[in-house]
């Protein structure tokens, strides 16, 4: 320390160099800095963000959706539940089953007695055909004829109609119309003067 000499200095001689006082240095140019940025790429933060939110909800969306069907551990499940819902399964098949054999049952019931039916009209027919009677369609109309027949009251068929055209009406004679008739052109060339 004996080497060391202390001298003091003039501070009036000191030229003045930026004499600013002396603040309290906050975070007063991060705002400036932050502000200035967002104002020149703000859009394109937003669309970016939106962007990368709706990234991660379709990955998580997936993930779910493949775990699901992996067989992962955190996948596996009570192997009671799963028995019982098998059991319910077969069951609700068993009943469709069932409700689908009777509802064959009852169409084919129903063809039977169609065939029946057709079966019989045609050994009706045949009967008629064999008395020499001619046959009108099915049988149901012949059991009303027969009620008819036997109350008092007997129904005519209307002849009150009148005919569309005139019995002697025939379209290619030609002479049923008055001045509409059609002719055939001439044949040949038009003889000009």
């Amino acid at each position: 320390m004996e080497d060391v000499e202390i001298v003091d200095v003039n501070d009036d001689d000191v030229p003045e160099m930026n004499k600013r006082p002396l603040e309290n240095q906050d975070l007063r140019f991060v705002h400036e800095a932050v502000g200035d940025f967002l104002g020149q790429y703000g859009w394109c933060l937003l669309v970016l963000t939106v962007g990368v939110i709706l990234l991660i909800q379709y990955l998580r969306k997936t993930r779910a959706s493949q775990g699901g069907k992996s067989s992962s551990p955190e996948a596996v499940q009570d192997p009671m539940s799963v028995a019982r819902r098998q059991e319910a399964l077969e069951a609700s098949r068993r009943r469709m089953q069932e409700e689908l054999d009777a509802k064959a049952e009852q169409f084919r019931e129903k063809q039977k007695q169609l065939e029946e039916q057709k079966r019989k009209q045609k050994i009706e027919m045949w009967e008629s055909m064999k008395e020499g009677k001619t046959y009108k369609g099915n049988g149901k109309l012949a059991q009303p004829t027969e009620e008819a027949s036997s109350s008092t009251t007997v129904l005519k068929p209307k002849t009150d109609r009148k005919p569309l055209r005139s019995t002697g009406y025939n379209p290619l004679a030609g002479d049923g119309g008055g001045s509409c008739s059609w002719r055939p052109g001439r044949r040949g060339p038009s003889s000009g003067g």
